[in-house]
């Protein structure tokens, strides 16, 4: 477990703000000059500053930025998931606690909070925007004419059909009024400006999809909505306000989303202070100061988390048996975001099935450990975060009367894992930056 804390430690939100947002006062200057990473504002001509945001990093993020600003800081509203809020309230930035994966009433009612500060500023203006994983079903005010409930049902659709992250994100943006570079919209409406600040949980941290991109410009259209439906055989089961509406934009009876080299985004940067990489970097880092020969691998592992699995542990076997790629002990970091299809109605998660797909493949196989990770704390819609295995896993869950191929074939992990103590368990952990996977050869 030392080696999820060192990659959690690295990913803090409130660090990771904290070290890229800086005051630069002067004795001769009575307003101070705010560098946002490459970025500078000089407040002495700005009128007011007000921070919105969305993501389970939110509360971390907000406490650094009102932490380092203070009263420079007129009004702020920021998104976070249930049980991912402050330990302790901050003055002015109100923490909302919200639905995640799915949208509730409350995530509905702060998006509405946000457009309402948003909508209220002026050329003079500011918004801080803290924007991490878990913003796009945070920030959200679907399209008139889809409810709540009907988005529900299509966020459940996706969230099983195996779609990836992109393509989930791809729909979204095309049935929301404020993802997809909406909220850039809606800021050069008022000709202010807007610094993005972002804890990134999409694999390469394309900023179109990071929360759905609220103010990056959407390189998707209607088309690829509609197209990433077909693609996992949805069409005949989502919504029919759903459907309507896209089709509506299909024909072109809906405005599409804004695209790259809209004039729109000229006031809008966007700054990333902590990503997957970041984390795995911070594994081997730790590491190696344990003795480990490491290596970071990839930090774009993607695909079907059984499938991920058995290449997961392939790796391991080839590192186990010839001390390829690094001599022992080694420590092979791989980072990344998988998904599943679910078939069964068993409880888990990605990270959770990657590992048991993974030990069952190492069965038998001495000196080796594969742990998965959801840097979240939460994988799945469990309290766990991931499992361990070894080449010994599959031989203690026989002897308890287990099949471990009948647990993944309803995918139910986690009831697996729970059997065998070998869940990893964090809680939340108040940031996300996606999944990682952790090979230890002896």
């Amino acid at each position: 477990m030392e080696l999820v804390w060192a990659a959690l430690g690295a990913v803090n939100p409130y660090q990771a703000v904290s070290r890229h947002l800086r005051l630069e006062k002067s004795d001769s200057v009575s307003s101070p000059v705010l560098h946002i990473g490459s970025q500078s504002f000089d407040t002495a001509h700005v009128e007011r500053i007000v921070v919105v945001g969305a993501g389970k990093a939110g509360a971390g993020m907000a406490a650094a930025v009102e932490g380092l600003m203070g009263d420079l800081v007129a009004e702020g509203w920021v998104n976070v998931r249930y049980g991912y809020e402050s330990s302790q309230p901050l003055d002015v930035i109100h923490i909302q606690p919200a639905g995640h994966p799915s949208p509730d009433e409350a995530g509905l009612q702060g998006t509405g909070h946000i457009l309402d500060i948003l909508s209220r500023l002026s050329e003079q203006d500011l918004a801080l925007v803290l924007l991490s994983g878990g913003a796009s079903a945070l920030l959200e005010q679907p399209a008139p004419g889809i409810s709540l409930q009907d988005l529900q049902i299509l966020t459940d659709l996706l969230l099983r059909s195996g779609a990836t992250i992109t393509q989930v994100n791809t729909v979204r943006k095309h049935i929301s009024q404020v993802k997809g570079g909406r909220l850039a919209q809606l800021v050069a409406r008022r000709g202010a400006r807007a610094a993005i600040v972002v804890v990134s949980d999409v694999v390469g941290s394309p900023l179109d999809s990071i929360g759905s991109g609220p103010f990056a410009p959407d390189p998707t259209t209607f088309a690829d909505a509609w197209s990433v439906l077909e693609q996992h055989d949805l069409v005949n089961h989502i919504p029919n306000s759903i459907l309507d509406h896209l089709q509506r934009g299909l024909q072109g009876l809906e405005n599409d989303t804004p695209k790259p080299g809209d004039p729109i985004f000229e006031r809008i940067h966007h700054t990333i202070v902590a990503d997957n990489r970041t984390a795995g970097e911070a594994i081997v880092e730790r590491a190696e100061a344990l003795g480990f020969q490491s290596l970071l691998l990839t930090s774009y592992l993607e695909g079907e988390a059984c499938e991920a699995g058995r290449f997961v542990a392939a790796l391991a076997k080839e590192e186990g048996r010839y001390g390829n790629p690094l001599p022992h002990p080694a420590c092979l970091v791989l980072g990344g975001e998988t998904t599943v299809t679910v078939r069964g109605a068993g409880k888990g998660g990605r990270n959770q099935e990657l590992a048991l797909a993974a030990g069952i493949a190492l069965d038998g196989w001495e000196g080796l450990l594969v742990l998965t990770l959801a840097t979240d704390g939460t994988d799945g819609t469990t309290d766990a975060a991931g499992a361990i295995v070894t080449g010994r896993t599959v031989r203690r869950a026989r002897d308890l009367g287990l099949d471990p191929t009948e647990f993944l074939e309803r995918n139910d992990s986690y009831s697996f894992f729970a059997a065998l103590g070998d869940l990893v368990i964090t809680g939340p952990t108040g940031t996300n930056v996606n999944d990682l996977t952790v090979v230890l050869a002896f």
